[in-house]
């Protein structure tokens, strides 16, 4: 293979290989990414956070309790002190059981992510090789002319492989979040003990939703650009071997900044959408 054609065909190869982890990612669990050991250290601070958001539960509760309540009067009253118990009850099932809570929405959202996958017909990401006939053009070279030629397919490697870096990231950056959000939540949960800060735990949980629903994002791009990587780019056969892979580069390099791009601002996607 002619080292040219082989630069080219290696960044190809390493940008097919993030797609197809992209596309294993999000059809994992966070229990099940990296074998479960990031898991089970978060599972472990969630457990330490829950003593630290009791704590914080009564506190928001009797914070709630004096600014919503005129008087003492008012909270012997049957009914007001029958909606503090509720209130106070639920806040506490929200914190002690809130990984569960949290799990449910994610079990949720993966329902949509593989209805998506199911439905596109794809069963994983369309791999890019490069056209017979650049092959041949390449091939047909002469040693002077590669000069220009590799030029071009050593930048447009390069754009290809850092594009391809870019967006894995972004999904790996995902799974951060989802451990993050699920070691604090009992912080911001305990907020429902009060009505003056219920808003808060409202504001998390909405805010946990979106990261999960970025997955969602992440896949209906994935899918559109396997559609578009299925048609590869139209080559002029009667232009020059470094105009036709000029040519080519630049249209893949387009479709790539497109997926990265959504990929990137696949969060506020999210939050234009739901409205978060």
């Amino acid at each position: 293979m002619d080292w040219i054609q082989g630069n080219l065909q290696n960044s190809l190869d390493t940008w097919n290989s993030k797609m197809q982890e992209i596309w294993s990612l999000v059809s994992q669990s966070p229990q099940q990414f990296k074998g479960g050991g990031i898991w089970n250290a978060i599972v472990g601070i969630n457990g330490a956070m829950q003593a630290i958001g009791l704590a914080l539960l009564v506190l928001f509760f009797v914070v709630g309790v004096m600014r919503t309540m005129g008087n003492f009067a008012e909270i012997k009253r049957p009914e007001q002190a029958l909606k503090l118990f509720i209130r106070f009850v639920i806040a506490k099932g929200i914190v002690t059981y809130g990984m569960e809570l949290m799990l449910a929405i994610f079990k949720i959202v993966q329902g949509v992510v593989s209805t998506i996958m199911s439905s596109a017909g794809i069963g994983g990401a369309s791999t890019m090789t490069l056209p017979q006939e650049i092959i041949d053009a390449i091939g047909k070279v002469g040693f002077f002319d590669k000069i220009p030629l590799g030029a071009v397919t050593i930048i447009g490697g390069l754009f290809i492989t850092v594009l391809s870096f870019i967006m894995i990231l972004t999904v790996y950056g995902r799974f951060f979040k989802l451990y993050l959000y699920t070691a604090i939540a009992p912080i911001p949960l305990s907020s429902f003990a009060g009505q003056p800060t219920e808003q808060i735990g409202r504001s998390f949980l909405k805010s946990y939703m979106g990261v999960c629903l970025e997955g969602a994002i992440i896949v209906l791009a994935c899918v559109i650009f396997s559609l578009f990587a299925t048609s590869q780019p139209a080559v002029n056969s009667g232009d020059s071997a470094t105009t036709m892979v000029w040519k080519y580069i630049g249209e893949i390099i387009f479709n790539m900044l497109v997926l990265v791009g959504t990929i990137r601002m696949s969060d506020r996607v999210v939050k234009e959408m739901m409205g978060i």
